[in-house]
């Protein structure tokens, strides 16, 4: 069997993945960073919305980007409409991406600053000595070859393997999961300025329905539902086909995508002895939207520098890679936590209720485009209704 040696191998070359290899290269690490399929950035299985907060990480390029939007709209289930915007002085708030071109080009920055990359090249065993992770068994075009390093990074998603591996829980129930369905379309009528949500338990039960343009007549259209819903009578993908019945009966599918999303708030442990995990594979999504690109990121981006610093020093035992778990959580853990549980506290009201909230800010228009703003102009116009609510975001 072929043997190769690095400091960092990075599984999974998503967003998470890849900024990893990229820190981690720029502190003058030598990283691989493979990615299991023959293409990075396909199969797409993302609703591609994002704040432009990445510009953080990388540098705009209008070629990943399909939309830029100035708000949401989200619609209760009797069709009230609440809008939320970034308000004039802020303009466009947020990025409808191009995911198969947007993972391409943060891979391209990691091999930039140093990485190496390999696609179609799948881990399936973590090498462990004295308790440590030592690497990966990985098979490839070229046959099966045992892939040595000093820090194993997890960045293989919802499903990820490789914290399993070292011991870690990364096992998550079907309550903590959102099942989603997504249909790019065109030829459909849409608010190409703003992103659209859906509520309602006959559109989607624990969960809700997006329209994010994507230019011209073009947008994603999909839904996610709670695991614990989906089942042999109830699949993401039959409430999305009635969805688009009802509301673009005229489109053209072009594309369908199916996926998972961890909606478990903060995981228990991310790292261990020579392994660090991030992104969804951490649980790094906010548990009320779904949302994760830019935690992932930024834990990514914490992770490379943590790993570099305890490569230099010898030391990267569970307790020196604890930084990085003792960072992101001081960064965005509480945000995930309060998110959780008003996702727990949202999963209990009834589709009236919704519509009672709706009313209540039917003419408000909230400039912060941001699920803090809108869960306390909630809470602000229904305080007996919302009390637990309250207590969570103070």
């Amino acid at each position: 069997m072929n043997e190769e040696r690095y400091d960092v191998v990075v599984i999974g070359a998503g967003p998470a993945g890849s900024i990893t290899a990229k820190k981690a290269a720029e502190h003058g690490l030598d990283v691989l960073l493979i990615e299991r399929n023959q293409e990075i950035g396909v199969p797409v299985k993302c609703a591609e919305g994002v704040s432009k907060a990445i510009e953080r990480f990388i540098p705009f390029d209008k070629r990943w980007v399909c939309a830029e939007v100035k708000g949401a709209n989200i619609y209760a289930p009797d069709g009230t409409k609440v809008v939320m915007s970034g308000g004039e002085k802020m303009e466009e708030v947020g990025y409808v991406l191009e995911r198969r071109l947007f993972d391409k080009a943060l891979a391209s920055e990691a091999a930039r600053a140093g990485a190496d990359v390999g696609v179609k090249t799948e881990a399936y065993g973590l090498i462990i000595e004295d308790g440590y992770a030592k690497g990966v068994s990985a098979r490839c075009m070229e046959g099966d070859k045992r892939i040595y390093a000093d820090v194993v990074v997890g960045a293989d998603g919802v499903e990820s393997k490789v914290g399993r591996w070292a011991g870690l829980n990364t096992r998550l129930r079907p309550s903590e999961i959102s099942v989603c369905a997504e249909f790019l379309m065109c030829d459909v009528e849409i608010n190409n300025d703003y992103s659209e949500f859906f509520l309602g338990s006959d559109i989607a039960p624990k969960g809700y329905a997006w329209v994010f343009p994507k230019g011209e007549d073009c947008a994603n259209v999909g839904l996610g539902i709670c695991g614990d819903v989906s089942g042999e009578q109830h699949h993401a993908i039959d409430y999305l086909r009635a969805f688009v019945r009802s509301k673009f009966p005229h489109g053209t599918i072009i594309a369908e995508m199916y996926g998972a999303v961890p909606l478990g708030g903060l995981i228990k442990e991310s790292v261990a002895d020579g392994l660090v995990l991030v992104g969804d594979a951490a649980w790094h999504v906010n548990p009320l939207t779904g949302g994760g690109i830019l935690y992932a990121m930024r834990a990514g981006d914490i992770a490379g520098e943590v790993i570099a610093k305890a490569i230099q020093e010898n030391d990267v035992s569970k307790k020196r890679l604890a930084e990085y778990d003792t960072r992101w959580r001081s960064e965005f853990g509480m945000l995930l936590d309060t998110c959780l549980q008003a996702k727990e506290f949202c999963f209990n009201l009834s589709d009236e209720d919704f519509n009672t909230l709706a009313h209540s800010l039917k003419d408000v228009k909230i400039e912060e485009l941001s699920t803090r703003a809108l869960l306390m102009e909630l809470v602000k116009r229904n305080p007996g209704m919302l009390m637990g609510l309250e207590e969570m975001l103070l």
